[in-house]
């Protein structure tokens, strides 16, 4: 499922928008080496998935050969950004974290989102299945666009059904062919965006 992407060097999200390098902040999370966020978050991920093939991306250097964990002794890369890959109920899933300075914060943040994301069923207001809906990670619109259907819609990434419904609205009523400012390539791309927005929501 996977295949494409790789542990290093970083493989980011696509759709998924990126920190400028001038606003990212030191965190407050405490001192911590990579290793230690590491084996944090891929404690998470056992809690939340038995699917064993999830990885991290990122631009650290992995040890065995590429297989094994992050190198924790290395200098900080220019890009800390970190991308974690896995399943969830049988539905690929994308998490992405560059607001940081230190690549262990990046990690460790993601490992934290996914903790209070698991606190979701404990409360019995949501489920981990709506939480995570906003980070299944789609294909593009077109096979070479990479487009996904939340830009075409100009929606944020977890937006909601009623968002979807909305924003579908307004735009088919003002692209439609029919229209006299109509555009038939770009309705035919805002059909294929809320097709593919409509089979998530049913799928989760």
């Amino acid at each position: 499922m996977w295949e494409e992407k790789s542990k290093y060097p970083l493989c980011w999200p696509e759709g998924w928008p990126r920190t400028n390098p001038a606003y990212r902040v030191s965190s407050r999370f405490g001192l911590r080496s990579i290793a230690t966020a590491f084996e944090s978050l891929i404690a998470e991920l056992h809690r939340i998935s038995s699917d064993d093939k999830g990885f991290m991306s990122s631009n650290i250097p992995r040890s065995k050969a590429g297989s094994g964990p992050p190198y924790s002794n290395l200098k900080n890369p220019a890009d800390p950004g970190v991308a974690v890959y896995f399943t969830f109920s049988g539905k690929p899933v994308a998490l992405a974290c560059d607001k940081w300075y230190q690549v262990e914060d990046n990690i460790w943040a993601i490992g934290k989102h996914i903790e209070a994301l698991r606190g979701q069923n404990r409360w019995g207001v949501g489920t981990m299945a709506q939480a995570f809906r906003g980070y299944m990670a789609l294909p593009g619109i077109g096979e070479s666009s990479g487009i996904n259907w939340w830009e075409v819609l100009g929606l944020p990434i977890n937006a909601g059904e009623p968002q979807v419904k909305e924003a579908y609205r307004l735009l088919a009523k003002k692209h439609h062919p029919d229209m006299q400012n109509g555009e038939r390539e770009l309705w035919d791309r805002i059909q294929m965006a809320y097709e593919q927005a409509e089979r998530m929501f049913k799928k989760v």
